[in-house]
């Protein structure tokens, strides 16, 4: 378990904080004593694409505050170079230095078509979603690596939907397939290029997220989810954005985390391994339950893989 000290003087860059996963990740960064820079487009003059004014990236930096940490939002749209160049200037000009990169970057929950096939998909919905979900990721850490390995010890976090295991099979969209299977294989090639400077790359997913805008999909809030089972029975197996935020701090925090370099990583795994659980006490493992019951044939329910 990460403790309130275990990251104090460390700087870290949550790009993609405003909702959901990031912005847990950036709180839990915070709890454990990092400044975090989060970022997003959508602050509280202007609301991106995806549309959800409800969330903010200075929402998310006060959060990180509140929770014993720096937090300090600044505007960035991650597919604009010379906007995330300057970023990083001011992290190098205002710390010197970049201990934890997350790239979180989606919002293209809107632009997909579930069963459509490829021929009749938008074309531009289609690469819109590879701009989001790939193009960002790749100038982010095209831009801020060089920050990164100037010192060992540095650790870049790929955040996606499914492990590798999970993700070899059809994610029902061909778009939404590369898109999620991208920060896979990034993972592993920045690992095979971070080796020799003593930093570590891993992906890291969270397993059924009961994000702002999946409770709100479901008609449900945090406090009453367990309301949409009846509908969407798989969705026992649910786990809080923190869950993820907890794994993220964790690895962080682990200065054996080489270990981990290249590799797939899930929220559930992670817990077993570094003893946290999610805010009600549990250690959900949705994709253990998703391969061996849903998809294996195993008998079972939730509860067991809770």
């Amino acid at each position: 378990m990460t403790t309130e000290t275990a990251l104090q003087g460390k700087i870290a860059l949550v790009a993609g904080a405003t909702r959901g996963a990031g912005r847990a990740i950036a709180v839990q960064l915070g709890a454990a004593g990092a400044t975090v820079y989060v970022t997003g487009r959508t602050t509280r003059e202007r609301v991106s694409e995806v549309g959800r004014a409800t969330e903010t990236i200075e929402e998310t930096a006060e959060l990180v505050t509140a929770a014993g940490g720096r937090g300090i939002a600044v505007p960035t749209d991650h597919l604009d170079v010379d906007r995330v160049r300057a970023l990083v200037a001011r992290i190098d000009e205002e710390q010197g230095r970049l201990d934890v990169l997350v790239n979180d970057v989606w919002g293209g929950e809107h632009l997909v078509v579930w069963d459509t096939k490829m021929w009749d998909t938008d074309l531009f919905r289609g690469l819109r979603m590879l701009e989001l979900g790939v193009r960002s990721h790749i100038i982010t850490s095209s831009c801020a690596l060089p920050l990164l390995v100037r010192r060992p010890g540095g650790l870049v976090v790929e955040v996606t939907d499914g492990t590798a295991k999970t993700n070899r099979r059809f994610r029902e969209n061909f778009y939404y397939d590369l898109a999620k299977n991208a920060p896979i294989r990034m993972a592993f090639t920045l690992g095979e290029d971070l080796k020799d400077t003593g930093c570590t790359a891993v992906c890291v997913t969270p397993g059924y997220l009961r994000s702002e805008q999946m409770l709100e999909a479901f008609g449900v809030r945090e406090d009453n989810w367990r309301d949409a089972v009846e509908g969407q029975p798989h969705f026992a197996i649910a786990e809080s954005p923190v869950y993820v935020g907890r794994a993220v701090a964790a690895l962080a925090a682990d200065p054996d985390r080489a270990r981990w370099n290249g590799r797939s990583l899930s929220s559930g795994q992670l817990a077993k391994e570094y003893g946290f659980t999610d805010t009600d006490g549990s250690r959900p493992d949705a994709w253990a339950y998703f391969e061996d019951v849903v998809y294996g044939g195993k008998e079972g329910s939730a509860d067991d893989y809770r």
